[in-house]
């Protein structure tokens, strides 16, 4: 481990899917061949490498993303194993935010789902490059060009097979790699050894129409290689695979390879692909952020010799050596001893020591020396340091973009079961809200109650279990409660005074404001419309509506999409304060806010669920009695619909047992968050003041 790999022989690649479409038995098959494993995890048999967590084996699902170091024709590859449940979307994005490219997994029998639209949709934000993997192509209704057709229409993408399937179902055994027409089987039962064969005749046809199509999809790409092809009739390989590399990077094709991961086949292929196609840390622009105290943008490029700067993206408690912060090097490089400075914008500029380095191989950890730019690793001992904040060097600041998560959307009141517990529990949930952003935990000023919210039922189950079993906190938790959030729909005006004997003088404060809708995600804005008022009066006046925000007039839920305008004030030199001003902010804006119109918001969940032919008819009317909006119905191979629909989640509460029984257990779905709708007159007055509905 001490020799460091050139840049250019670096991949940090996320593998990333659909819940079940099989990523995690992929990243099992490539720790395998590339020698890191000496036997085949299993997921069905809680074997797994990189699902080490109690609950990830439990229930045969990724949950946290696992960074594992392995190599390949001597390229060092840092592989993050995503989780594919829309409640872990967290996980997903923070790695993609510091991962150079992504293999995409998908079932080759349903191609597209709507988890892997997410992911995908998530990629091309960050502007990751993208190969696709059909996977499980020796399950019952798999159909490779049907999966690849899914890719084009509903991603929008442009993929090119660079491989064909050789039979498919229980008969598939190898692939034609339609660059070389070579045609590669596999014949022992661990597929470590593919063998070179002649393309079997009934395939020849389909495959030089498939090795056609590649090629002009290749050359379109680049202008002097249509040129050879128009002119000669034919192009290299090598320069093929070049055209392909750079068409990659640039996002404007995508390589499609197939196999079954769990039969061993078509992963040595999978890996040649991710070292001649997706980027290396030199490939992609240098990394941009802000200097913290000239808040002029600054670049930092791959480069071992620049200033160090890194980014945190993930932090867990392990329960052997504690917390640990994970974190992705764009430049310079970091030494054990090295003194470094965490840069978040309020900060002093306090070094910190790096005690330790680690190289992760999921839950277990290799010690090292110095990690460089276009390294993934860990360090252990940064207290005030969480996701999204950059590690830099002292002389060299620099604030690398934030990663920004999605709210949370339900909630659960949790208590300990006895006093004792009381502060263990409270001591779980800090360590589990400092791993996980969208995990919020805040005590309900009214009835004295912790909540804890997620982003679905599976997220704050997971999280409760994972109290009871690394901190022996056994809680109590209510029923699952929607996340609400308030807001206005009218203009309107309101006026606060402060004037009263604190502290042993008189603090003094006048306000008027005025309260407007904003667009929907808009959130808060503050506009000062009185110029002479002091600046610290200003901001006095902005925490006071803040605050205020925290708890609506209609249910005491979260208020959003407010604008605040700052219409007149009265001060006093001698008896105003930040204190007068706060709290008269805080009362002008509850009197605005109570005569605006208020309205409560629900969220809205994006619904797909996949239910034979048979029961689509009884699925449908149970969606409607949810209110669900339908946007679409399609027909998949196998005898399948899959229903598309917009609908409340305070609608869909204990779902999974219902959509089981009307479809005789072989229905699936997956539900994730979509945006806050307004809730009608009837339904908002059962929910403020328990009547009707």
């Amino acid at each position: 481990m001490g020799t460091h790999n050139p840049l250019s022989r670096i991949r940090n690649i996320g593998i990333i899917a659909h819940i079940d479409a099989g990523k995690t038995t992929t990243t099992e098959r490539i720790l395998f061949y590339t020698g890191r494993t000496h036997r085949l995890g299993n997921v069905d048999e809680g074997t797994t490498v990189t699902d080490w967590m109690v609950q990830e084996r439990d229930r045969g699902i990724t949950i946290t993303a696992a960074a594992v170091t392995c190599f390949w024709r001597n390229c060092q590859i840092n592989i993050v194993d995503t989780p594919g449940h829309i409640d872990f979307t967290a996980e997903v994005q923070r790695s993609l935010r510091v991962l150079d490219g992504g293999v995409v997994v998908f079932d080759a029998m349903a191609g597209v789902e709507p988890q892997s639209e997410t992911v995908w949709r998530q990629a091309r934000e960050f502007g990751v490059p993208l190969i696709a993997f059909i996977n499980k192509m020796d399950k019952l209704g798999a159909d490779f060009a049907h999966a690849v057709e899914t890719i084009r229409e509903r991603l929008d993408a442009n993929p090119v097979p660079i491989q064909w399937p050789i039979g498919s179902e229980s008969d598939f055994r190898g692939v034609v790699d339609l660059l070389t027409m070579e045609a590669i089987v596999w014949t022992d039962e661990l597929g470590r050894s593919p063998e070179v064969v002649e393309i079997p005749p009934e395939l020849e046809e389909t495959v030089w129409e498939a090795h056609e199509r590649a090629v002009e999809q290749i050359v379109e790409t680049d202008d002097d290689l249509m040129t050879v092809y128009l002119e000669e009739g034919t192009v290299a390989v090598d320069d093929l695979r070049r055209a392909l590399r750079r068409a990659t990077i640039a996002g404007q094709l995508n390589p499609v390879l197939c196999g079954s991961a769990l039969r061993n086949k078509g992963v040595q292929p999978l890996l040649d692909a991710v070292v001649d196609y997706l980027p290396s840390p030199l490939d992609i622009p240098p990394v941009e952020g802000v200097n913290p105290y000239t808040k002029k943008t600054e670049t930092r490029p791959a480069d071992v010799n620049a200033p160090l700067a890194a980014l945190v993206f993930k932090i867990a408690t392990d329960p052997y050596v504690g917390r640990l912060a994970y974190f992705r090097v764009y430049s310079g490089k970091v030494r054990v001893g090295a003194r470094i400075i965490n840069s978040k914008m309020d900060s002093k500029g306090r070094k910190v020591r790096i005690s330790k380095l680690l190289r992760m191989y999921a839950d277990r950890r290799e010690e090292i020396q110095e990690l460089r730019a276009g390294d993934i690793g860990a360090t252990l001992g940064l207290k005030n340091t969480f996701t999204g904040d950059t590690l830099c060097a002292p002389n060299g600041p620099i604030v690398l973009e934030s990663i920004s998560f999605p709210e949370p959307v339900i909630s659960v009141a949790i208590e300990p079961r006895t006093l004792a517990d009381q502060d263990r529990l409270t001591e779980g949930l800090r360590h589990l809200a400092e791993e996980d952003p969208t995990f919020q935990v805040r005590v309900d000023e009214n009835t004295g109650q912790t909540l804890i919210s997620g982003m679905g039922e599976l997220h704050l189950e997971i999280l409760t279990d994972r109290l009871q079993r690394e901190f022996g906190v056994v809680g109590r938790v209510s029923r699952p409660r929607v996340s609400y959030r308030e807001t206005i729909t009218v203009r309107a005006e309101g006026e606060g005074v402060f004037e009263r004997h604190v502290g042993g003088r008189l603090h003094f404060g006048r306000v008027r404001l005025a309260v407007e809708p904003l667009s929907r995600g808009e959130g808060f804005r503050l506009e000062n419309g009185v110029p002479h008022l002091p600046e610290e009066y200003v901001q006095a006046v902005e925490r006071g509506c803040r605050e205020a925000m925290e708890s609506g007039v209609l249910a005491g839920y979260r208020m959003v999409d407010v604008l605040v305008r700052l219409l007149d004030a009265e001060w006093d030199d001698e008896t105003s304060s930040d204190l007068a001003f706060k709290v008269a902010g805080t009362l002008a804006f509850n009197q605005a806010v109570e005569q605006a119109g208020p309205v409560l918001l629900e969220p809205v969940m994006d619904l797909e669920v996949v239910v034979p032919d048979g029961s689509t008819g009884d699925v449908m009317s149970d969606l409607n009695a949810r209110g669900a909006e339908i946007q679409e119905i399609t027909a998949r191979p196998g005898g399948v619909q899959a229903i598309r629909a917009f609908v409340p989640l305070a609608r869909m509460f204990g779902y999974a047992t219902d959509v089981r029984s009307l479809t005789q257990g072989r229905g699936t779905f997956t539900m994730e968050f979509h945006h806050y709708a307004e809730v009608d007159e009837e339904r908002m007055n059962a929910i403020v003041y328990g009547v009707g509905w």
